[in-house]
């Protein structure tokens, strides 16, 4: 495996493709998501990954663009085909970002989760997930697509609120090892969800409430018709559903873009 001049070395494919349910890599991609999902109807089996060394036109919630530079991120996609009812699909990217959030931890980042599925360290995103359901005539899967900073220094992050593993750790980190963590964590939370019923479904509830900085926080929740929602996070309910106390009442959130608001000093 070769270096090049940047520094940043590429994944390790050997290593990847010898994991248990190995990992495809690809060296562009205009989006990963838009390989997986094209795999998944050409009848791709549950827990395929794709990851790619440089993604040209990724895009994130609310087709946002993100764009970093070759071999500096985690940008890769996975297909998940669940059993589980599809009442219970709002859970995937929480699931996600759970798992993206332990795998950090365990590397030494100190991430939390900003609801619905932003990872943060401290206020500083450093990671995004998009899902996509896919219609294919093996049924509807989930493309879950997964953006995490890795090597950026501060100037080629997209924006001053962003951060990077390497920034946290204050040193460079192996991508090849990230990836089989978070990769590791993603299957092992789809598999308790997917086998626990109600208990697994509660268990995912209560790990998610607790790695998720949103609680107990004044947010205001941009929602999908324009409309915005002020008041206090207080909760996340038994579908996902973002519980918000204000004057009116309390209500739940099923999608918007929250912003934490600072308080009054």
């Amino acid at each position: 495996m070769t270096t090049p001049p940047d520094g940043r070395p590429p994944l390790d494919v050997a290593r990847l493709a010898a994991a248990e349910g190995s990992v495809e890599v690809v060296a562009t991609a205009t989006s990963t998501n838009a390989v997986v999902a094209e795999r998944a109807r050409e009848g791709a089996a549950d827990g395929l990954v794709v990851v790619a060394e440089e993604q040209t036109a990724g895009r994130g919630r609310l087709d946002r663009t993100w764009e970093v530079p070759p071999r500096a991120a985690l940008t890769f996609s996975v297909l998940l085909r669940p059993t589980a009812p599809p009442a219970r699909w709002p859970w995937l990217p929480l699931l996600t970002g759970r798992a993206v959030a332990t795998a950090l931890r365990a590397a030494g980042v100190e991430a939390g989760l900003k609801w619905p599925n932003d990872v943060l360290v401290g206020d500083r995103k450093i990671a995004g997930i998009l899902l996509e359901r896919v219609e294919t005539p093996q049924g509807p899967a989930a493309v879950v697509g997964i953006g995490l900073n890795v090597a950026q220094d501060a100037p080629e992050l997209p924006v001053a609120t962003a951060t990077s593993v390497a920034l946290e750790l204050g040193r460079g980190a192996d991508r090849t090892d990230l990836l089989l963590g978070l990769v590791a964590a993603l299957r092992g939370g789809y598999a308790d969800w997917q086998a626990g019923g109600d208990a697994g479904a509660e268990r995912l509830r209560a790990a998610y409430a607790a790695d998720c900085v949103t609680l107990g926080r004044d947010v205001r929740v941009e929602l999908p018709g324009g409309d915005a929602l002020t008041g206090r996070a207080v909760g996340v309910d038994a579908g996902g559903r973002l519980v918000v106390e204000h004057a009116g009442g309390s209500t739940a959130v099923a999608a918007g873009d929250v912003v934490h608001v600072r308080a009054q000093q």
